[in-house]
């Protein structure tokens, strides 16, 4: 673990039960660390509501900002704002659990450390289609892209850098959830609490 990874550490032994709240500022450093990161370089704001039972914890994290990644149509780089939300469960035990929203801790362990949740979050909120805006893609660099495809009758038609383009990319509701809400989320995944509803 390298020494940047040391303040997504949370030595959970000395909180108190209920709710506690972190930040991080995400920036190119986090990004550089990760061998297979598909991002390249962010800013990103993170939010963290771990809230602390007795057999369990539950993790909250809310994220905000940009992120620069490569455009599928030129392979360009491209800077794109994200926003999304995750939830992950700790549950203290043995063994290990098939369900992506569960992670299981050994009862002796006495910190976790949130980077991975905080890069899968992220990844996650970058939307399947990332191109440019229209008429922004670099055209020079479609031509070389499509002089080397392996099977260029399966890709796209010609580009033309004045066509039409559709975006389908879902705009972001301002009102999202945050810490401060009290409104249970609807959208809980119910095989993680079926496994941990006599653990609580």
């Amino acid at each position: 673990m390298s020494r940047s990874d040391l303040i997504y550490n949370i030595p959970f032994i000395g909180l108190k039960v209920g709710k506690h709240l972190f930040e991080y500022e995400v920036n190119d450093s986090f990004f550089d660390d990760l061998e297979y990161s598909l991002i390249q370089k962010g800013k990103v704001h993170v939010r963290l509501e771990l809230e602390k039972k007795e057999t369990m914890m539950i993790a909250t994290f809310w994220a905000e900002g940009t992120v620069e990644t490569e455009c599928d149509r030129c392979t360009g780089p491209l800077e794109l704002k994200i926003k999304g939300d995750y939830r992950l469960i700790y549950a203290f035990g043995h063994g290990e659990s098939e369900d992506e929203t569960l992670m299981m801790i050994d009862p002796d362990e006495y910190q976790i450390n949130v980077k991975d949740p905080i890069y899968e979050l992220i990844t996650l909120s970058v939307p399947n289609r990332k191109i440019h805006p229209e008429g922004q893609c670099d055209e020079e660099m479609w031509k070389l892209v499509k002089a080397y495809t392996v099977n260029p009758e399966d890709e796209e038609e010609d580009f033309d850098p004045n066509e039409e383009w559709d975006d389908d990319d879902e705009e972001w509701d301002d009102e999202g959830d945050d810490p401060g809400d009290d409104e249970d989320d609807d959208e809980d995944d119910e095989s993680a609490w079926s496994i941990l509803k006599n653990l609580n």
